[in-house]
């Protein structure tokens, strides 16, 4: 089963619920972070790496040789990755902005392009007891995030529990990393803020048609508009955290909520059972407030 924790906004408390859920787990477990821009979920739960290798994207190389200067690829390209300047004059290749769809490989009338691999990022690995911790590391200055995000996913257990941290928002990353989920947790803040990209979340996740719910954390520093939005859209409200000094000071130093403050850990451990029994049923999860 996979469940991915994702959010509308930054800052909201994802990696917290996505790590102390990892942590709560009586079976093996899976833990993806796929938030490739700014892995942390290693921060919380330090795992010796046992494996590390390289994300390579599919980008064009012309034969100069054996092109006329046709001009086909470049008019096919939609992301001005290949430029065919004509006048018989090869085209021009521009790697960083190649989604290596292969596109041009495929319409090029004299087979003057192949494919080259380019690095892009990395995929790490390393366990932890139970815990298989996989992430994602997207080169600097890359920007093709959601080819090292479906590298990250390649890991996941084909049984057992996996885990998804998703990273932030609603662009191309957060849905390549929420899309084939059995179940996602939205988390969000009850700020003006948090409501307004909850809902761009909400809409994310119902386009996909994934089953999901919302955890509120930081509960007291707003209103309850966010509750009262999750009942009028007839969403599950999953949990709420309080914003308690106690919770931000774990946070503060990469402890562990559920070993620091043993009170949580039996709401992670009902979160969790509902959210498996949910996953596996295609029933909405119970309110938990």
């Amino acid at each position: 089963m996979q469940i991915a924790i994702a959010s509308g906004k930054g800052g909201t408390g994802k990696t917290s619920i996505a790590v102390n859920l990892a942590t709560v787990a009586d079976e093996p477990v899976c833990l993806l972070d796929c938030d490739v821009e700014a892995p942390n979920c290693r921060l919380f739960l330090p795992t010796p790496l046992d494996g590390e290798e390289p994300v390579t994207l599919a980008v064009p190389h012309v034969d100069a040789a054996r092109c006329d200067g046709c001009r086909t690829c470049g008019g096919f390209c939609r992301f001005g990755a290949i430029f065919s300047p004509g006048g018989g004059s090869p085209p021009l290749v521009f790697p960083e902005l190649c989604h290596g769809c292969g596109g041009c490989v495929v319409v090029c009338p004299r087979g003057a392009i192949t494919e080259v691999a380019r690095p892009i990022g990395l995929v790490r690995s390393g366990r932890r007891g139970g815990l298989r911790l996989v992430d994602g590391l997207l080169g600097n200055g890359e920007s093709m995030t959601p080819a090292v995000i479906r590298a990250v996913k390649r890991h996941a257990e084909p049984a057992g529990l996996t885990l998804i941290d998703a990273p932030p928002g609603t662009s191309c990353a957060a849905v390549e990393a929420v899309r084939d989920a059995d179940f996602v947790v939205l988390v969000t803040e009850p700020t003006p803020f948090g409501l307004h990209d909850l809902r761009l979340a909400v809409e994310m996740v119902r386009r996909l048609g994934r089953p999901f719910g919302v955890v509120v954390n930081r509960h007291g520093i707003g209103d309850e508009r966010v509750a009262h939005y999750c009942a009028a859209e007839a969403i599950p409200l999953l949990l709420t955290l309080p914003n308690d000094r106690r919770i931000a000071e774990v946070y503060a130093r990469g402890g562990l909520l559920v070993d620091e403050l043993p009170a949580l850990r039996s709401r992670f451990r009902d979160l969790l059972a509902r959210l498996r029994t949910a996953g596996e049923t295609d029933e909405e999860v119970a309110v938990a407030i």
